[in-house]
């Protein structure tokens, strides 16, 4: 059952969300030991969770629009007195005082959370194997990686582990591993879901979304945890979309564009797989034949993408792991200096991936260097933003793969940093530039593994894209 089927059920009285919750539970006994899609599973809260919703039901009240329907938060999302790591040792022991505002949105509409997912450590990953928890696994295939840094999320709903699951994405960490595990997978917005509760990677590139199984499941949950926050400085005030009325408004009149930069070809970035750009203009043919109008349009900055994204969220990385310093809270190594506690404290907490993105990020920052290489980076996302804005004035929406190849093998990319960043060439742009984007599963690669396909709009144009993400949905292979 999707969730909105799940949802209609338990507030009709045809199921007891005791019942749906009950059963996913049993689910997740029975796989993720396989898979280490979950680093906690929180049975007895769900099913507390679940007996309230039931009693809701019973009394005549409406629990919500995601009334029983079992979710997956990923790891680096507060949950009160429950235990949040970001897949780090240096958070080891630590239970945050208060609720994310998305989980708090997600429990006022009666959805229940059964467990806490698997994530690159703070999220700095492509792959869920830079987890101090070890890697999730591909439920399509367990030799494989389930994409990163929300593998855990995606891997979750993929199997059947959680109706919905949120996760967080910084240069592509939902929409990438959407594509790996064959889910929609929803990045909003930047600002349209607020971040308060969401500990931050880069401030400026960080936002949270959904998994699902179906677009239209995407749609519910984006509305519940959209919409306005005053804790989160950064919260667009604005109302909450209004997605699940666009779904059926087909695509007859919409301007798509193919980003020529972004879709293989010798203006685009390299490493994109044939396999992969067939799909991908297999999706717009579809779209075409649906009654779109589809044209190339070009973004040159596109393709500078990935060096302006791995000078920024670095910097800003830095910054704010700064934090974790062994004083206030999670791991402490004592030592004979503060200094010294410090140093053996953050050497044992963070991974190797972190330790690199942390000290990349402290360089670019640097006194002497800060001009060559940060403010360089800035200046390309500035470019970025007034390349799109052009050809946003020409098409509605573009088209893109989102990952350049299907999952890859586990531990296949470990040793080459370069070759992993690549991933997320297709995804990071529309995080530079704070834009919605969706990827919807369109068929499968040479190997039978998922392709995605990637829908990106200027800001706020989410209805927008869930009417073509239905239409695409509804042809995909």
């Amino acid at each position: 059952m999707s969730a909105l089927d799940i949802a209609a059920a338990v507030r009709s009285g045809e199921r007891s969300a005791a019942d749906v919750v009950d059963e996913y539970l049993a689910r997740i006994d029975a796989r993720d030991g396989e898979l280490n899609a979950f680093n906690l599973v929180l049975a007895e809260e769900a099913r507390a969770a679940a007996a309230a919703v039931d009693a809701t039901v019973a009394a005549g009240d409406d629990p919500g629009p995601l009334a029983g329907v079992p979710v997956a938060l990923k790891d680096n999302m507060c949950t009160r007195g429950v235990a949040t790591t970001c897949s780090s040792k240096i958070l080891e022991g630590w239970q945050p005082p208060y609720d994310a505002t998305v989980v708090e949105r997600l429990a006022a509409a009666g959805a229940v959370a059964v467990g806490k997912t698997n994530l690159d450590e703070f999220a700095m990953g492509s792959s869920t194997e830079n987890s101090a928890f070890g890697p999730t696994r591909n439920p399509l295939d367990v030799d494989r990686v389930p994409g990163g840094s929300s593998g855990g999320s995606a891997a979750a709903v993929a199997a059947g582990l959680a109706a919905i699951s949120l996760g967080s994405d910084t240069g592509g960490s939902i929409r990438q591993p959407a594509a790996f595990c064959g889910v929609v997978g929803m990045k909003p917005t930047y600002g349209a879901v607020s971040r308060y509760g969401l500990i931050a990677f880069g401030s400026s590139l960080d936002q949270i979304g959904p998994f699902s199984t179906s677009v239209a499941d995407s749609a519910a949950v984006l509305e519940v945890i959209g919409g306005h926050d005053p804790l989160d400085s950064t919260s667009i005030d604005a109302p909450t979309f209004d997605l699940q009325a666009v779904l059926d408004r087909g695509v007859e009149g919409l301007r798509i564009g193919i980003l020529r930069e972004l879709s293989g070809g010798p203006d685009s970035v390299e490493g994109i797989t044939s396999d992969v750009q067939d799909r991908a203009a297999a999706a717009a043919a579809a779209l075409e034949a649906a009654g779109a109008s589809v044209q190339e349009v070009s973004v040159p900055s596109a393709t500078l993408g990935l060096s302006a994204y791995y000078l920024v969220a670095p910097a800003e990385a830095s910054s704010n792991l700064s934090r974790f310093d062994g004083v206030r809270f999670g791991l402490r190594i004592d030592a004979p200096t503060t200094g010294e506690m410090m140093t053996a404290t953050r050497t044992a907490g963070f991974g190797t991936e972190v330790k690199r993105r942390i000290m990349l990020g402290t360089y670019a920052l640097s006194a002497g260097y800060y001009d060559a290489f940060y403010g360089k980076a800035l200046k390309v996302r500035t470019l970025m933003l007034a390349e799109f804005a052009t050809a946003y004035e020409q098409v509605d929406l573009l088209l893109t793969p989102t990952a350049p190849t299907t999952a890859f093998p586990l531990g296949e990319r470990t040793a080459d940093p370069m070759t992993m960043y690549v991933n997320d060439v297709c995804t990071i742009p529309s995080n530079l530039t704070g834009h919605p984007g969706i990827s919807v599963p369109f068929g499968v690669g040479d190997d039978g593994m998922p392709v995605g396909v990637q829908l990106l709009g200027p800001a706020l144009s989410e209805p927008t894209i869930y009417q073509a993400a239905a239409v695409l949905e509804e042809v995909a292979p």
